[in-house]
């Protein structure tokens, strides 16, 4: 080979390493580009489709879909959608499976982020259903505490202390996890854990790659922060620089999906939690089909259901009148990524220069938009943080959940909870939502993420009015009831441990789906 970079021989052009990493970045940006005006195929009107046949609806929310069958890992779509309940018999026969949870923290607060909410939900429904469930996490503070409700359940706890950042420190974790291993395979259990399942990278790649049992779930990568940062520059005004720091971030994120693709790898089984990033890890960072898995998040139903009496006494405490034409909800961090900059500007508009003084907007949350809404007009009520229990008397006193957020990672359970509680969405149109959730009309709205496509959509929200709203929120409710509960998210996580855990003692295929009767004698 010539120092030239052509072939001494035939005189072509050869690939360096440098050429190499340079095609594969520019293929990137390319995938990114053609992907952005896809997910953002509207600029100035919300989607919004009419209200789909009865015959439709059916199909997408109800148990009348076409039967599947089959080896489950070759599935590629939700596994939400199957039914691992039991029906069939030989369920009885299921093993009791002995898992290692990562976590980055355990919650101990309702104001916890979703990955650590999605961590305590499903393992708490796994450990109800007989599970040996070890949860590997950092140390509590003083003023934090294990609830003794998760120490009953048969959680079992390994602290260990966190780095200066607050992350879990990986190394006193894995050694924590290695001696736990090694006394369960003294105890007779052939491998020692059947599972180690891990939330993001709280479990290190390069601990994980040498066990074959391992499973992650992702709630966010960088591909979908590239997206993000997208939208937070397109959100200039034209006579606006770009910050240098987010002409720096983008660049950096396009380094962190190639090395995210690389590192990927180093994990045997990978759960995506919604739809779109699914899509995305199979095509973009070209992981094998069979090790990729859809499930998407579930919330608890026992606090998230419909419950008229107590919403009304929640818009009663908040001082909206019997007699509001309708009221909207937002919930969560009140920052600007989750889209508040946006919707106050809406909100500014049509309060101050339309007729929509029985308009009423409720807001959970705290953060440093929350005093600006207190200041905007006296039908917006900021309520402050709220427990699981308030959150659901929350929503209940809504007749439409908006959640503006400007961050495409993962699916934010808010809406899952919402929905729950019968409520529709407005949501913005990114495609974890527009895959996952708001899937059509029939369940709400959804707005590109621009101050004219949201008055727009919030304009429409206010013609259609409240039956509009109550027809689709039914639609709703339906939906996430068989998609969006714990024990549905539970069921399948469980299955898939099953179907892929070590030293399976019952002699049954759990990756068979649906599993065979048994044989009558």
């Amino acid at each position: 080979m010539a120092a030239n970079g052509y072939d001494q021989i035939n005189g072509k052009p050869r690939i360096t390493f440098c050429n190499r990493h340079l095609v594969w970045t520019m293929l990137l940006l390319v995938s990114i580009l053609c992907y952005t005006p896809w997910l953002f195929w509207s600029s100035n009107t919300p989607l919004y489709c009419p209200p789909a046949s009865i015959t439709t609806a059916a199909t997408e929310s109800s148990g009348d879909r076409i039967p599947w069958s089959g080896d489950l890992l070759d599935l590629e779509t939700r596994w939400n959608d199957l039914s691992f309940q039991d029906s069939n018999p030989r369920r009885a026969a299921r093993q009791r499976l002995r898992i290692a949870l990562f976590v980055k923290k355990w919650p101990t607060k309702d104001s916890a982020g979703g990955l650590e909410r999605h961590a305590r939900t499903l393992h708490r429904e796994l450990a109800r259903r007989g599970h040996e469930i070890h949860v590997f996490t950092s140390s509590l503070t003083a003023l934090d505490r294990v609830s003794t409700e998760d120490e009953s359940r048969g959680l079992h706890f390994h602290f260990s202390n966190p780095t200066p950042a607050g992350n879990l420190k990986a190394r006193e974790a894995w050694e924590q996890f290695l001696r736990a291993n090694e006394t369960l395979t003294s105890e007779g259990f052939n491998g020692g854990f059947d599972i180690i399942h891990t939330e993001s990278v709280a479990l290190p790649h390069g601990r994980a790659r040498n066990f074959s049992n391992v499973v992650v779930s992702w709630h966010g990568i960088a591909y979908e922060t590239i997206q993000s940062d997208i939208v937070q520059d397109l959100m200039r005004s034209s006579t606006e620089a770009r910050p240098l720091d987010l002409h720096n971030a983008i660049t950096e994120r396009v380094q962190r999906v190639i090395e995210e693709v690389k590192f990927f790898t180093k994990y045997t089984h990978h759960v995506a939690t919604s739809d779109a990033v699914g899509e995305i890890l199979r095509t973009v960072y070209m992981l094998p089909l069979r090790n990729v898995h859809i499930i998407v998040n579930g919330v608890d139903e026992g606090f998230f259901r419909p419950a008229k009496a107590r919403g009304a006494a929640f818009r009663l405490k908040y001082g909206v009148p019997p007699d509001a034409r309708l009221v909207l909800g937002m919930a969560g961090r009140l920052v600007k990524d989750k889209g508040h900059p946006l919707v106050f500007e809406v909100l500014k508009t049509l309060l101050q220069t339309g007729n929509y003084s029985d308009i009423f907007v409720l807001i959970a949350g705290d953060g440093p938009w929350g005093s600006r809404y207190q200041e905007l007009a006296p039908n917006v009520k900021v309520v402050g943080s709220l427990s699981s229990a308030q959150l659901g008397d929350f929503y209940n006193a809504l007749d439409i959940f908006v959640n503006p957020t400007l961050r495409a990672q993962g699916l934010d359970h808010t809406l899952m909870e919402a929905m729950l509680c019968g409520k529709p969405l407005l949501a913005s149109h990114f495609s974890s939502i527009t895959k996952s959730v708001v899937v059509s009309g029939d369940f709400g709205y959804t707005f590109s993420p621009r101050l004219e496509s949201l008055r727009v959509a919030l304009v429409r929200v206010i013609k259609d009015g409240k039956w509009i709203l109550e027809k689709k929120g039914a639609a709703c409710r339906s939906r996430a009831q068989e998609l969006f509960t714990a024990v549905k998210m539970a069921s399948a996580y469980e299955r898939l441990f099953l179907c892929i855990s070590r030293g399976n003692a019952t002699g049954f295929n759990f990756c068979e789906y649906p599993l065979p009767l048994p044989i009558a004698h």
